[in-house]
């Protein structure tokens, strides 16, 4: 039976592989998307899920648009936005047919969990905003969760300030009470920085992409624009979140406990993960992966998007 799970998300180029990942894995049946805002706006993030899913032939999963900033602090940047303008690395793609869920992202996921008759995994590869508010206003809800897997903050240095990775940089209070803090009991992997950054693309892989057919032509132009800055290889955050899911046995994990700085000074943002906690909430932390294949298995996953047409 395929696992029932939605993705939190805010397109984004890694989002887009994230987004095509699952699309083109049957073993994970996807129930829905929110969107929030983060590597671009709300409108955009919402925009950008809607038609990512209609290139993946999946224009008949709902999309929920949620939170459009951070909880408390509007985080500010003098740092130019990698996704560019439009979120795509320069790619336009057609906008999907219809209209968004009206639904807020954080009474979508409520509906959604509730509706389901069994336990459904929450991918959240963005900033947290949204995950916050539904733990905050439907915890019955979220405790019905079979796992929250998160791509966010870094073990060691993070890659908005030397402090804070972007996903919890963008809001803190919202990471805080996620992952130190949640208040409900909702098993917890958070997928840092540290692995995901080493996990990349490299000129074949993108080769391999854009001589896939359209979807991975597409894909392997929002990745070069993403590269750009980035050196020798292209990092797909967001999608080593899923395959995480996907390929257990290709990562290691330890329990740990996360404390995110949410003060005001120069560490705002940080992820402190404790691998020896005494007490409180743990998270199974992705401390490392087997890098090729996790590439390997993304390039297969999202090829066969094409090959299916």
């Amino acid at each position: 039976m395929a696992r029932a799970v939605m993705i939190d998300c805010d397109p984004g180029i890694d989002d887009m592989m994230a987004l095509l990942t699952i699309c083109a894995s049957p073993e994970l049946d996807l129930r829905g998307v929110t969107t929030v805002g983060g590597n671009v706006g709300i409108e955009l993030t919402t925009r950008n899920a809607r038609s990512v899913l209609a290139l993946a032939g999946r224009g008949d999963v709902p999309v929920a648009a949620g939170a459009g900033r951070s909880l408390v602090r509007v985080p500010v940047s003098a740092k130019k936005g990698a996704h560019g303008d439009g979120g795509l690395g320069g790619v336009v793609l057609p906008e999907a047919p219809g209209a968004a869920d009206p639904r807020p992202a954080a009474a979508f996921l409520a509906a959604t969990v509730a509706a389901s008759t069994e336990p459904l995994t929450l991918f959240a590869v963005g900033p947290m905003t949204n995950v916050a508010l539904f733990y905050a206003m439907y915890p019955q809800l979220a405790a019905r969760l079979d796992r929250l897997v998160v791509m966010g903050g870094s073990i060691g240095a993070g890659n908005m300030t030397p402090a804070a990775e972007f996903n919890v940089w963008f809001d803190p209070e919202a990471a805080h009470r996620v992952l130190t803090d949640p208040g409900v009991s909702v098993p917890t992997t958070l997928v840092p920085l540290d692995v995901t950054r080493r996990t990349g693309l490299v000129d074949a892989d993108l080769a391999v992409l854009a001589g896939s057919g359209r979807v991975g032509a597409l894909t392997a132009r929002a990745l070069g624009g993403y590269r750009h800055g980035l050196g020798a290889v292209t990092p797909v955050h967001d999608a080593v979140a899923v395959l995480t899911v996907l390929h257990p046995e290709l990562v290691t994990t330890q329990p740990a406990r996360i404390h995110v700085d949410a003060g005001y000074g120069p560490s705002r943002g940080n992820t402190v993960v404790d691998l020896d906690p005494a007490d409180g909430p743990t998270v199974d932390v992705v401390v490392d992966a087997d890098t090729r294949a996790v590439v390997n298995a993304l390039l297969d996953r999202v090829t066969s998007l094409d090959r299916e047409v």
